[in-house]
């Protein structure tokens, strides 16, 4: 039989429900679900996590899309035309089809500089800003390098620029949204420090990588990881056979274990690297929904460094 809980633990958990009650209580009724559009499903889980029950969120691009290439198609207008906020990766990870998307969406309320308009970039700190940009370094990002959202800790400067953005559309729920945001920052500086640790304890910290395109240098610098050479010689440049020899060759003698391929690449010459030097070729989901199991912001991370733990033999 079981016992009766004692009265001054109900009332503990009668406190505790209350104050998880600003986060969990439904929408006023009436009140308009705000439509929120981003360029990633990065974005797109935090806008989640902020926005709760008073966003509509949709991602124009999947996790298994390379983010540079995605098709400017006339239903991605459609989607954007209907939009209250727009949130974008930005430093022109997305330059080859969201402007053209944000024109002929015709919604002037999620121009550039309009309130709809989140560039979540501007809250991040780039890494490998060039001095200097010219064709021959390939397709170079002359802003900064903009895969920023492969270091978890990003999630919080990313939320902050949605949250932003939320309160300017919708400044009626801003107690709603700041709650959302403050909770997921919590959750989220938690599951770092696990992630820091875990990563830590398989002997990531100042292990030598190779990596396929140049999307991970907030990723090592998070978890430690040296990257010494890429598959791409230079990025968005497919390799060369002389590239290959020289790749193979520096692997072998920098005692490389890992090749990290983003899901989206043909990992079969990496493969054949990994086949002749004895690496291991992880296929990464670099973002939310890269994989089945990478399906939401926490979760992605969760997968990538079971992936990594497990291809060096220590675990899931």
């Amino acid at each position: 039989m079981k016992s009766m809980p004692s009265r001054p633990a109900t009332v503990a958990a009668f406190a505790l429900l209350c104050l998880a009650a600003p986060a969990a209580a439904p929408a006023p009724a009436g009140a308009k679900t705000l439509e929120v559009v981003t360029t990633t499903a990065d974005l797109a889980s935090i806008a989640r996590e902020i926005g709760g029950d008073r966003v509509n969120v949709t991602a124009l691009s999947g996790g298994d899309q390379d983010p540079h290439f995605v098709p400017a198609k006339p239903s991605l207008m459609v989607k954007l035309r209907r939009a209250d906020l727009f949130v974008q990766i930005g430093k022109e990870l997305e330059a080859g089809w969201v402007p053209s998307l944000l024109t002929g969406a015709r919604n002037p309320d999620i121009q550039p500089a309009t309130p709809g308009f989140v560039d979540a970039s501007a809250y991040v700190r780039m890494l490998e800003v060039p001095a200097s940009v010219s064709r021959a370094q390939g397709d170079i990002h002359p802003l900064g390098n903009p895969h920023y959202y492969t270091d978890p800790a990003n999630g919080a400067p990313m939320g902050q620029a949605i949250l932003e953005g939320l309160v300017r559309v919708d400044p009626a729920n801003r107690a709603y949204y700041e709650g959302r945001f403050a909770d997921f920052k919590t959750r989220l500086a938690a599951s770092v420090a696990r992630w820091k640790k875990r990563a830590a304890d398989i002997g990531l910290s100042g292990m030598k990588v190779v990596t396929y395109h140049r999307s991970w240098p907030y990723f090592a610098q998070a978890f430690g990881l040296q990257v010494v050479d890429f598959v791409e010689p230079k990025p968005g440049i497919p390799p060369t056979a002389n590239h290959v020899v020289d790749l193979t060759r520096r692997i072998r003698a920098e005692g490389v274990k890992l090749i990290l391929v983003e899901r989206y690449f043909d990992p079969r010459l990496a493969e054949k690297i990994a086949g002749e030097t004895g690496a291991k070729v992880v296929l990464m989901p670099s973002s939310v929904g890269g994989d089945r199991e990478a399906s939401d912001f926490f979760k992605l991370f969760d997968r990538e460094i079971s992936l990594l733990s497990q291809a060096l033999g220590r675990g899931a």
